[in-house]
């Protein structure tokens, strides 16, 4: 849906696009087109978007045979989509994302496609890492800074205790920057489009709360050596001893430290 069309219907539903629901209309066929060959849906995939809007990439995606489920928070938005959509295989939820228990939605693995809010990214993509079988994969929109920290491994600027916690569970490949001006009204900045790919061996449930919690305390003051701050959490003779263990220096800083060295940290911790 380009801009000339998408006017006149956001003038017909009263909507009128602003920060409440962090609502951007993607305006460009050809990058909607870019995002469903990513994420290559099947007949008989059960997909999940967040914000569906008007319904665009929901349409390419239901096109596959895909049955989706779209969360949708507008309310004006969601009447339009279900006098709009009749394909057997659409289910709409009315609702905000971050407060529907995905576990409870889908009884079946499921992916994820989804253009999300800006205000939600980091919340609700930390939210789907408490769930124990977590999406086989997932595409996103995201304000670039946020998908730079996602993707970003150690040693770099923008490896943080999020890239730590999601690549524990996901192999996360940054796609491509998207310009502000393929969206109506154009965000202040620019975004990105990033795919998550879980792990064969990804990190299980039991052990996420203590990995997640060794993460955000060793990150707690990263500019300083990390054991200071895990001790606080943990014993610090048990610190001691996995750290050699593990040949990891008592001087080292949690930038320093790879995904797979925080998670065989925290197991022996466990």
């Amino acid at each position: 849906m380009n801009k000339k069309e998408l006017l006149p219907l956001l003038e017909e539903l009263g909507v009128h696009p602003g920060k409440r629901f962090g609502q951007n209309f993607m305006i460009d066929d050809n990058l909607l087109d870019f995002i469903c060959r990513r994420a290559d849906p099947k007949e008989g995939d059960h997909i999940l978007e967040i914000g569906p809007g008007l319904g665009s990439l929901t349409r390419k995606l239901l096109a596959s045979g895909a049955q989706v489920t779209a969360i949708e928070l507008d309310k004006r938005l969601a009447e339009y989509l279900q006098k709009s959509i009749t394909n057997p295989n659409f289910k709409l939820v009315v609702g905000d994302a971050c407060r529907i228990n995905l576990a409870e939605l889908f009884t079946c693995e499921f992916r994820i496609v989804a253009n999300l809010p800006y205000s939600i990214s980091s919340p609700f993509i930390a939210d789907t890492l408490q769930i124990e079988t977590p999406p086989i994969d997932m595409i996103f929109m995201l304000q670039k800074e946020t998908g730079m920290r996602l993707a970003s491994g150690p040693g770099t600027k923008n490896y943080g205790s999020l890239s730590v916690t999601v690549q524990a569970v996901y192999n996360v490949e940054y796609l491509r920057t998207v310009s502000p001006q393929v969206f109506f009204p154009a965000p202040e900045v620019e975004s990105a489009i990033l795919k998550f790919t879980r792990k064969p061996d990804y990190l299980p449930l039991a052990e996420r709360e203590i990995f997640r919690n060794l993460v955000r305390m060793a990150f707690s003051q990263r500019r300083k050596k990390m054991f200071k701050q895990i001790s606080t959490i943990f014993d610090p003779d048990k610190i001691t001893a996995a750290m050699a263990a593990l040949n990891i220096s008592k001087d080292a800083r949690a930038e320093e430290l790879t995904v797979k060295q925080f998670a065989a940290l925290a197991k022996m911790l466990n």
